[in-house]
């Protein structure tokens, strides 16, 4: 069987950046499992496992604008401190969920000068090209349930 719309996916992965650093891996837990064909992946991932098989290992760099977009300047903003009320201490790197341009997200603090808190809505990896090492594990049939829902239920997907 091959990768293709509507099948529940199981990949093992390592995710680093140019410079060659870890940025996230599967290695040393379960698999990620996603439904194909549904953006539960970055796309440029999801293409380049369009049609792979179990056992299937490959290597795959993603330009940023197939991974989390490119930096969109308008996503950066000065904010009053007020912003953060009941937050006791602010500094730079803290992030927080809010809803941004294209929904809930995370908006992450990355200058404060006095009263003026900069704020970034960018995924952390926008503007990031990024490189997987992929081992495809398994493919099955989705259930009906599973693609009425967009996602995978069980083990390494989603749980309601």
């Amino acid at each position: 069987m091959q990768v293709a719309d509507n099948l529940a996916v199981s990949i093992h992965y390592t995710l680093t950046n140019d410079e060659g650093e870890v940025i996230d891996t599967s290695e040393g837990d379960e698999a990620l499992a996603y439904l194909h064909g549904y953006g539960n992946i970055i796309s440029g991932l999801e293409s380049a496992l369009t049609g792979k098989s179990v056992g299937d290992k490959f290597k795959v760099r993603i330009d940023a604008e197939d991974a989390y977009g490119e930096i969109e300047d308008d996503r950066v903003q000065i904010v009053s401190i007020e912003m953060f009320e009941g937050v006791d201490e602010l500094e730079v790197g803290m992030q927080f969920h809010a809803d941004v341009s294209s929904g809930p997200g995370v908006i992450t603090i990355i200058n404060i000068d006095g009263d003026d808190i900069t704020i970034d809505g960018n995924h952390p990896l926008a503007g990031v090209p990024l490189t997987f090492d992929v081992e495809v594990v398994d493919i099955r049939p989705a259930t009906d349930e599973e693609i009425s829902h967009g996602h995978i239920h069980g083990a390494g997907g989603h749980h309601h």
